[in-house]
Formats: C-alpha cells, structure tokens, sequence
C-alpha cells in the first residue's frame, strides 16, 4: 500500500523520538545526522515533539566557534506506556515511562487449557489494572497499551487471525480487550516486538539487517531488514518456526509435520528428553518453565542427560538458524526470549558450532550470533513501542496539543514479532 505524505510524517517523527529516547540529550544537528533527514525538517518534528509534551528544551551545548546548539530530551514524565507480553502460559505486563523506563510490572500464569478469549482477557486486565495502580498514576496519563499477542495478527482490525497453540482462528480480541481497558490499543505479536527492542536498545541497534530467534513456547523470527522491521504483505512474516525442518517429522499444531517449532520450542525440547531419557527426574510433564529451569541447571553441572539434550536441541536451531542466514545475510542473529536466557552461553556455543555445519562460508563470515542483551522482557519493551508509535499516530497535529489524550485508535505497530511463545514467565 503506497504511503500518503501523513504516513512520512508520522514515520519522520517517530523516528526523530525514537533518536532522541537512545540519545538523549541531543541537539537538532545530531539528530539530522542519525536520521539522515535536513536539519529543517528535524527542526520542525522536533517543534511538533515540544508541542506534544514528549519532549523538553534542556540547554545548550557548545559547538566550535559557532551558536551554542539547544538541546532536547524526553519529558519523562510526559504520560505512559504499556506493554503487554501475552503468552502461551503467562501475561507479564509492564508500565514504561516516556523514556522507556520500567515504572511498574505485574505477572499472571495461565494453566495449561486456560486459553479461551475470555480467560486471556480476564488476566490482561487485571495485569493493565495492577501496574496502572502500582505506578500510581493517572489513567489519563497512560498514552496507549501495546499488546504483543502469539499468532497472525491483523494489526488494522486487532483480530487475532489464527493461533496455532491456542486453536484461535478469527478471535476479536481487540474488541475484546477493549471491553475491559480503557487504554487505546496496539496490537501485534511477539516476533514484530522483540525485533524492535532490539533495535532500539539490543543487539540489533545501528544494524541494517539482522534475525532476532525466539525461543519460548513456540518459536519464530523478528526480521530487521534495511534498517526496518519487515513485515510481509499480510504481517505475517517471520514465520521461521513453521517451516520445515524434518521431512513427516513430529506433528505440529499448525497441522504440518516436522516444523522447526516441533523441535526448538519448549515442548519440543520437551520431547527431545523423552527421547534421550523417558524417566528422567528432569522432566516436569506439565510444566515447561520448571523443565527447561532443570535441564539449565543440570547443563551447569554437566549432567550427561541435560547437555545431551542441549546438543540436540542446539543442532535443530543451528540447523534452522543457517537457513536464515543462508536465505537473509545478516549482520547479526539474536537468541532471545525465555528459553534461550534460561540456557544461555552453553546454548549460544553450541547454536554457533552447529551453524558452522550447515552454512555457506561468505554469508556466515559477516554474521555474529549473540544473545539479546536486554535485562528486561523485550516483548513488553518492544509492545510499549506499537503504543509509542499509535499515540504518534492519533496525536493532533494543531499546535499544543498534548498526546495525552489520543483518540482510541486500531493496530498501529511501531516496526515490531510472531506465532511464537515469548518473555519468560
């Protein structure tokens, strides 16, 4: 769909803010730079930024023989952002502060089988009600909720159009959500928003192309190509964890066989125990977290059982893990979510020998493989971005007006993650 004149501007602007959170303070000549836009055109966002209250005049800086350069910043205080990480056995949710900072966070475990629409929906509000009142702010002051939602998402409608782990096809979930939240809403999935964490404050920043891996419940890839998050005709893209990776292998939720989620995924690694060690007492049969958790620890105390089944999970990703880089050429591959922070270095080594195995010399040369480097849940910080983005989007552009207060507005996403279980629980 061709962009209309509004579109650049809002995608100018939000670009400028997003400069401006990483750098702060910095002057209109520093932002020309980075944004490669003209200094006038920065000169105006930047006004319209002022006008909007997210950001703040804080002095000058000298430059060489010339006029001292005003310097902006972000008004923290400016209103606030949620992020919601909805996933397949848990809502983490987080309230940010304009610059990105973590004010407030509330967790929720669903059981295994509590995954109707109304069941999510009963646990998403009540997390967005905690943290709004742990914060102990306004809701006023709350700039929109983004939600980060495991499937194909239509960010335009907020339907949840099909999530394999959960048997959704067509869920309105954001009419649903919107029923129970007062904030205005952003929808998109994990893939989108961990790929934008990443390039806002990981591995990822500065880089023109590079593949964020989630590993979680399910799994999938956030694509950063040319210096954007790429979504596909029908935000779909990313889909890595459906592709296949052993011809009629195990049978997948999606009703293909032998896709990479079947192996990689949590239950996957699941799986991958049994088949090492049918009784092992590593092996908690209904509780993924506590498996992986003991699998971890038993890979740090060199059980032959645990780091068996770390290989062989390794060797699947790594396999996966070279198509992505044979197929997008990179400059960077980063692990994240829950799974691969739970195994951390003894899976990142192993990842990057088995890479080496299945990948062309050339493209391989000019790609690090890392993981993500973010304290936090990039899930959460990567949603708040699709409210940043939307408050941007549904601001007034008459001048003073205050994006405090935006009109409740569908599926705006800021560049952002897929059909694939994400943050840690």
């Amino acid at each position: 769909m061709k962009r209309t004149s509004r579109d650049i501007r809002t995608a100018n602007r939000y670009e400028v803010l997003r400069q401006i959170i990483a750098e702060s303070p910095a002057s209109r000549q520093e932002l020309a730079a980075a944004t490669e836009l003209s200094l006038a055109t920065v000169a105006t966002l930047v006004g319209e930024l002022l006008d909007l209250g997210m950001i703040t005049e804080v002095g000058f800086e000298d430059s060489a023989g010339g006029r001292p350069r005003g310097l902006v910043a972000v008004d923290a205080a400016g209103g606030a952002l949620i992020g919601v990480d909805l996933a397949e056995t848990y809502v983490r949710v987080e309230l940010f502060d304009l610059a990105l900072n973590v004010l407030a966070r509330a967790d929720e475990k669903m059981r295994p089988g509590e995954n109707r629409p109304e069941q999510v929906v009963n646990h998403v509000a009540s997390a967005v009600g905690s943290v709004v009142e742990r914060a102990g702010i306004e809701s006023a002051r709350v700039l929109g909720a983004g939600v980060s939602v495991p499937g194909q998402v239509d960010r335009a409608t907020g339907v949840c159009e099909y999530a394999p782990n959960w048997d959704w096809h067509d869920v309105p979930l954001q009419d649903l959500l919107a029923e129970r939240i007062s904030h205005p809403l952003y929808l998109d999935n994990p893939l989108r928003a961990c790929a934008v964490a990443e390039l806002w404050f990981g591995a990822a920043r500065g880089r023109g192309d590079a593949v964020v891996v989630n590993l979680g419940t399910g799994v999938g890839a956030g694509l950063v190509l040319g210096g954007g998050v790429h979504r596909g005709v029908s935000n779909s893209a990313g889909e890595w964890g459906h592709t296949t990776l052993v011809l009629d292998g195990r049978p997948c939720h999606c009703g293909n066989r032998g896709c990479v989620e079947t192996y990689t995924g949590a239950p996957g690694i699941m799986l991958n125990l049994r088949e090492v060690s049918p009784h092992s007492p590593l092996l908690r049969p209904d509780d993924q977290t506590a498996t992986v958790d003991a699998l971890a620890r038993g890979v740090a105390s060199g059980d032959p059982v645990a780091v068996e089944v770390l290989e062989s999970t390794a060797r699947y990703v790594g396999a996966g893990i070279a198509d992505l880089i044979n197929l997008f050429n990179p400059e960077v591959v980063v692990l994240s979510s829950w799974v691969a922070a739970a195994f951390g270095e003894p899976l990142l080594d192993a990842v990057r020998e088995a890479v080496t195995r299945h990948t062309l010399r050339r493209p391989l040369a000019a790609t690090r493989i890392v993981l993500s480097p973010i304290p936090t849940d990039p899930v959460c910080l990567g949603a708040a971005t699709f409210a940043l983005e939307g408050a941007l989007q549904a601001a007034r552009k008459s001048k003073g007006t205050r994006a405090t207060t935006p009109a409740r507005t569908r599926g705006s996403g800021s560049g952002s993650g897929s059909g694939s279980g994400s943050g840690r629980p």
